[in-house]
């Protein structure tokens, strides 16, 4: 472990390393959603057919997350991040080029392999290094850089746009340089896993049943529903059609849930000071049931800010507080393949968020999808005094 002295934190280059994969891990996303509703018209598919860009992207992750951590806790953390840090560039600039949307959505398939085990190495390498108090504060750090992606690349991918409904694709060849980073400077532990595979996986299954652990995974899952759905999604499509809203404007509301997010973030160790993780929880989940029922009734394009705050709230709080109650529950010889099953849970809530929302939105109406997704937020306090929390 480094050293616990909190002032060296935010120096450690290795820190600044992992900050780099995690904008990578969120740039997936983050920067197409603006452009949703441009690429709908250029290829003239439905608005429940454009949704297929983020399932296909996130469809991978389901299955060959945890398959990834395996072999990183095995065979070491670098020898899996940085091949997917290539394929993850190569299939998404490709993307770029694309003229017809069957291969649009085919190399955002091969991007989503690239992708599939970014998202949750980067939190593992934290559990990595990381212990303590100085876990706690790492995890909240790398959910700032993680809001400040998500705040910048709608922007920047909505800006873009304007040029070109392709423009956007290119981001990824930047996991080029942060792989060779990754090789050439990156100094973590490595687990040493000298028992039989068979041991292993009993000692992993005996960590991965306890029941606060699929407490949290649930909660990984329903809160990806809730993002990748109601919110990355429908609010995008609820702009465009109830306000016509051009690109720029969407990528400025939905940057700054993130900007929210990102300074609740770094300033959880504050909080968790205060207030038990329980509540912070809840909380958090009380502030999507306020974000996804406010959004119906505001007056103007602008008052969905308003609704957008509360959103970035809840997942300034939500997210490092699970992120850092998973990786503390796990020792570093079966981190890896915990963190990428919890990777795995979140690309299952990121595949199952436009799809379930999508046929809400068939039976019923686009308000409806948010008055759901308030629903799934009572779920996940049920989920917190039931399952977490004796």
């Amino acid at each position: 472990m480094i050293s616990e002295k909190k002032s060296r934190l935010l120096h450690d280059f290795n820190l600044k390393i992992i900050f780099a994969i995690t904008l990578m891990a969120v740039m997936g996303v983050s920067s197409i959603s603006p452009i949703l509703p441009k690429v709908k018209d250029v290829f003239d598919v439905s608005k429940e057919e454009v949704g297929y860009l983020i399932v296909a992207f996130t469809l991978p992750g389901i299955f060959l997350a945890p398959f990834l951590g395996v072999m990183a806790d095995r065979f070491g953390r670098k020898t899996i991040i940085v091949p997917s840090l290539f394929l993850f560039a190569i299939a998404g600039a490709a993307c770029g080029f694309a003229r017809s949307f069957e291969l649009l959505v085919g190399l955002r398939f091969l991007q989503g392999i690239g992708g599939a085990a970014i998202g949750s190495l980067n939190v593992t390498l934290v559990g990595d290094l990381y212990s303590g108090e100085n876990l706690s504060k790492a995890m909240g750090y790398n959910a700032s850089v993680l809001s400040i992606g998500t705040a910048s690349y709608p922007a920047i991918g909505g800006a873009l746009a304007m040029l070109g409904w392709h423009f956007p694709f290119y981001f990824p060849i930047l996991a080029i340089p942060v792989g060779i980073l990754v090789i050439l400077r990156l100094k973590n532990p490595e687990p040493r896993n000298d028992f039989p595979f068979w041991t292993y996986m009993k000692q992993a299954s005996r960590y991965l049943g306890k029941r606060d652990v699929i407490g949290l995974f649930l909660i990984s899952i329903l809160t990806f529903i809730i993002l990748y759905g109601a919110f990355l999604t429908y609010i995008p499509l609820l702009l465009d059609e109830n306000y016509r809203a051009e690109a720029y404007q969407i990528g400025i509301i939905l940057s700054f849930s993130s900007v929210i997010t990102a300074i609740t973030s770094s300033q959880l160790e504050k909080l968790n000071a205060y207030i038990r993780q329980k509540y912070l929880l809840i909380i958090a989940f009380g502030s999507y049931i306020i974000s996804m029922i406010s959004i119906l009734f505001m007056p103007g394009i602008w008052y969905i800010l308003i609704s957008v705050f509360f959103f970035g709230l809840a997942q300034g709080i939500n997210i490092p507080v699970v992120q850092s109650m998973l990786a503390g529950k796990a020792p570093i010889q079966i981190r890896a393949v915990f963190m990428s099953i919890n990777g795995s849970v979140l690309r299952l809530g990121q595949t199952l968020g436009p799809l379930v929302m999508g046929w809400i939105y068939l039976a019923f109406s686009i308000s409806v999808t948010f008055i759901a997704a308030s629903f799934i937020a009572v779920i996940m306090i049920l989920i917190v005094l039931l399952l977490i929390y004796k």
